[in-house]
């Protein structure tokens, strides 16, 4: 799996100074190497921009690199609300986005990010695209939060669902969240309100558009 990834990274992306001083950030900070693959970054992008979304929803900011992708795709035209527990994790995110030319379209909300989807449901939001990439024992929670914030027809990814490739090799050591996320994946997989597909890119993101 690894070298499939390397593979693609290495003749579908291009060197990205950006993105790579992004990484170079994170690491300086302290904070975990867990933002996505490049080729994963880019499919976000293209993701956003084929679907022609302008308001995204984020749960996960780390350092910023995948709000950049996403922010990409709607270029100077759409704005990205972020969700992150962490507050030097949205600073440090909030920096990156500003350099990378987007700090006027990010909007960062800090705490347990249920919480902030409650209240953006108070708020009676909407958005017509969802990022996923936080806590893999709320992923449930968090996909049921967004189908209600969804705009009919939005898209839902979700990333690392193939939690390193345990949830479909034994072979491979499980991780904490393996048997959780194969569950989940199945409820994805057969959700009413859900047309998906995992795409086995990265540690595979699930593509999900709410029918409308």
């Amino acid at each position: 799996m690894r070298k499939i990834n390397d593979y693609i990274d290495t003749v579908f992306t291009k060197q990205d100074a950006l993105l790579e001083e992004v990484i170079a950030s994170i690491e300086e900070n302290g904070m975990p190497a867990i933002s996505v693959s490049p080729s994963s970054g880019k499919l976000l992008t293209m993701l956003v921009t084929i679907s022609g979304a302008k308001n995204i929803l984020e749960i996960g900011a780390l350092g910023g690199y995948s709000g950049i992708c996403l922010a990409r795709g709607f270029g100077n035209e759409g704005t990205l609300t972020s969700l992150e527990l962490e507050e030097r994790y949205a600073k440090l995110a909030a920096n990156n986005l500003a350099y990378a030319g987007f700090g006027d379209q990010v909007l960062y909300r800090t705490g347990p990010a249920l919480d902030s989807l409650a209240q953006l449901d108070e708020e009676e939001q909407q958005f017509d695209f969802f990022f996923i990439d936080a806590d893999k024992e709320n992923y449930a929670n968090y996909l049921e939060a967004c189908i209600q914030l969804a705009e009919p027809g939005a898209l839902i990814v979700l990333d690392n669902v193939l939690a390193r490739g345990s949830v479909a090799d034994p072979e491979v050591q499980p991780k904490r969240y393996t048997s959780f996320m194969q569950s989940f994946n199945e409820t994805v997989a057969n959700h009413p309100q859900l047309e998906s597909l995992l795409i086995p890119l990265g540690d595979g993101m699930t593509v999900a558009e709410v029918k409308k």
